[in-house]
């Protein structure tokens, strides 16, 4: 497993880290897998955990503080998100702060998710959506600067709502942000544009989320996927996304290398981004962990494929499924 620098902060990171959302908002988890996905991952050297105090209402955070409690001697770095007060993903033009992040909020969520994990300081504290025109906004800014004096996050970051990666520029600006996470693959690579070189100004630390396209970049759906009732995908694999997603896969297949699956692709076309500092695929299950995190170590893809896959770029933007 290969580290990377987290920014300003200076943290030594696994570039591939882990994102917990599947581990308990989504249908078909096993509780001992995900134990052992879990462990396996801390013992081939993934040192990084993004969860949140949505994921399962605290479940993820509970599952997470298990593990650096079960490890001790090693350092794992724990990330987790307050959500929308208003609980509206993601937030919407116009929103007010004071529905979506009022500054009591801020604090009570942030001890929350520290009961969860059973700690007493968590290393970064992410609002788990965002609207660049808070920035300036001085509620939220002595929240979140009262939360590091007082010793409770070590680091705060913003989680960009999907297919928006400008939409936090301004606050960055401000020096109080210490990491953004964006959605960054194959096909969302928008935050290349405007949102990296700033980060790279900055010393602001990217986290790459959503690698697969919410599974689309493992080649495995197929215009007749489903999920069970309840699960989040029925509700973003809409017929007129999942169609489109599943032709936009294909025509990445004849790229492909040899030996290579197009998950392995995905993962080493954002690891060759030096922007990034850790990326955090959902790895429910054994077999996940062990092929993500050997994307840490395999050869970096080619330039010529890597020119390649720059084509592939798929520019969206928000709608009323996309969430």
């Amino acid at each position: 497993m290969k580290l990377r620098t987290f920014g300003r902060l200076g943290w030594q990171v696994s570039d591939v880290g882990y994102g917990m959302w599947g581990l308990a908002g989504w249908t078909g988890r096993d509780e001992e897998e995900t134990r052992e996905a879990l462990q396996l991952a801390v013992d081939l050297g993934c040192n990084f955990f993004d969860t949140a105090l949505a994921y399962g209402d605290g479940v993820s955070e509970q599952i997470l503080g298990r593990l650096v409690r079960d490890n001790p001697a090693k350092k794992l770095y724990v990330a987790s998100k307050i959500p929308p007060k208003n609980r509206q993903w993601p937030s919407r033009r116009g929103s007010a702060l004071s529905d979506v992040f009022p500054a009591d909020y801020i604090r009570s969520s942030t001890e929350e998710s520290l009961r969860h994990l059973g700690m007493s300081s968590l290393d970064l504290m992410q609002f788990h959506v965002w609207e660049d025109d808070w920035a300036t906004d001085e509620r939220w800014q002595k929240a979140v600067s009262d939360l590091k004096a007082d010793g409770l996050v070590k680091a705060i970051g913003i989680s960009v709502n999907r297919w928006e990666p400008t939409n936090c520029v301004r606050t960055l600006r401000t020096g109080l942000i210490d990491a953004v996470q964006v959605i960054y693959n194959i096909f969302d690579q928008n935050p290349e544009d405007e949102l990296f070189p700033v980060c790279r100004e900055l010393g602001v630390a990217v986290i790459a989320r959503v690698p697969f396209d919410e599974g689309t970049l493992t080649g495995t759906l197929t215009k007749d996927s489903t999920w069970p009732q309840g699960d989040w995908r029925n509700t973003y694999f809409v017929k007129e996304n999942l169609h489109a997603s599943v032709d936009r896969a294909e025509e990445l297949r004849p790229l492909i290398p040899v030996g290579m699956s197009m998950a392995d692709m995905a993962m080493r076309f954002i690891l060759a981004n030096p922007d990034v500092a850790t990326i955090i695929p959902g790895m429910r299950k054994v077999r996940n962990v062990r092929a993500n995190i050997a994307s840490s170590d395999a050869t970096p893809l080619s330039p010529k494929l890597l020119a390649e896959l720059k084509k592939h770029r798929w520019d969206r933007t928000p709608t009323e499924w996309s969430q």
